[in-house]
């Protein structure tokens, strides 16, 4: 079956599209490519991220967002030359923009109307994966894990899958694990921060740090670093989440009281990333002999560096090496659960997210073919 990902994260960066041939476990990417966000289309979506904002607002962003998937699919099956017609089945993440999956009445939402997606392309799309979860007990994330869990247990090697993201999380393989010993959660940020800090330092030219270049000339604040290091949340075990709520502007704001220059903030917010991200390792997936990173931030040459630093006991590699594109794989992980739904299989791991059981995640609008 032809399954069309899309994935649009807590980055804002843009939508990630995968177009995937599957057959049981077997997943064959055809195609992959991203399509950024206009820079109007991402401030509007930030405008309406964890703040006060009209329903109008997020009712006019809801359908718009759901042409530019269908935009972002045209493109990259176009760019690509695979014919458009002949995907069968599509899984829209949408694009988050409210998570809160503990405390009192946890709840979610993602925005990207799948009703424009299933009328355009005319084939059924499955969306909204989280609140199943979450009605379940679950947190609503991370649900990548099954997926990492397919693509790269080992018999004879424990390993972490890190994505990075906005939001940097890791799903933890034992070696010949078995599917309810994985664990999985969110260690803290992944670009989120360092990017908001890049677009202040570029009055906004830059949405992020191309290599890590801001970060390597600049100078770390080890007084605020280890303010940043000491809260609690880094020693709460899994299962967990953060996002935008936490790492946002903010954090942002709080980090700039200091009166440290912006530069060194990057610096610094570089350091806190890859430490939280170790400290993940260190505490929770003791044993690991192997990282293998996936998401945005494995461009970041600096960041990368300093996780292999903090890790010393590993060896650190990226998913291109299991032939998985990084920028594509949770794009693929979203076609693959959305596979998964349509055969009416599971797609949580009760171990990553929380749940009380395994459930069908995601709802479907059917298209008109």
């Amino acid at each position: 079956m032809r399954v069309a990902g899309i994935m649009s994260g807590t980055s804002l960066d843009g939508v990630d599209v995968a177009i995937v041939d599957i057959n049981g476990k077997s997943v064959e990417t055809v195609a992959h490519g991203s399509v950024r966000y206009p820079p109007r289309l991402r401030a509007r979506i930030l405008g309406v991220s964890n703040s006060e904002c009209h329903t109008g607002d997020i009712s006019r962003l809801n359908f718009e967002l759901g042409e530019c998937y269908v935009s972002a699919i045209t493109k990259i099956c176009n760019r690509s030359k695979v014919p458009l017609e002949s995907i069968e089945l599509v899984g829209s993440h949408g694009q988050t923009i409210y998570h809160k999956g503990s405390g009192n009445l946890p709840n979610t939402l993602q925005i990207g109307e799948v009703s424009v997606i299933a009328e355009r392309l005319g084939v059924p799309v499955v969306s909204d994966f989280r609140t199943r979860d979450i009605a379940a007990g679950g947190l609503g994330a991370p649900l990548v894990p099954l997926v990492d869990y397919l693509l790269f247990r080992s018999p004879k090697k424990s390993r972490v899958a890190l994505n990075i993201g906005g939001i940097a999380n890791i799903t933890v393989i034992p070696r010949n694990a078995k599917p309810e010993q994985v664990v999985a959660f969110d260690t803290g940020p992944g670009n989120m921060v360092i990017d908001q800090l890049t677009a202040i330092a570029t009055g906004g030219r830059k949405h992020y740090d191309a290599s890590g270049r801001i970060a390597a000339e600049s100078y770390l604040s080890k007084p605020l670093l280890d303010r940043l290091l000491s809260h609690p949340c880094f020693s709460v075990p899994p299962p967990k989440t953060a996002g935008r709520e936490q790492y946002g502007a903010d954090f942002v704001n709080m980090m700039r009281k200091t009166g440290l220059p912006v530069r060194d903030l990057i610096a610094t917010a570089t350091v806190f990333t890859a430490a939280t991200i170790a400290l993940g390792i260190d505490k929770f997936a003791r044993g690991t002999e192997e990282v293998i990173a996936a998401g945005g931030g494995v461009h970041n040459r600096q960041l990368m560096g300093q996780i292999q630093a903090f890790l010393p006991g590993c060896r650190v590699t990226t998913s291109a090496e299991f032939n998985v594109d990084p920028d594509a794989k949770e794009a693929i992980a979203f076609a693959f659960l959305a596979y998964r739904t349509w055969r009416r299989q599971t797609g949580n791991l009760p171990s990553a997210t929380g749940a009380r059981h395994a459930v069908v995640l995601g709802k479907v609008t059917y298209g008109t073919k």
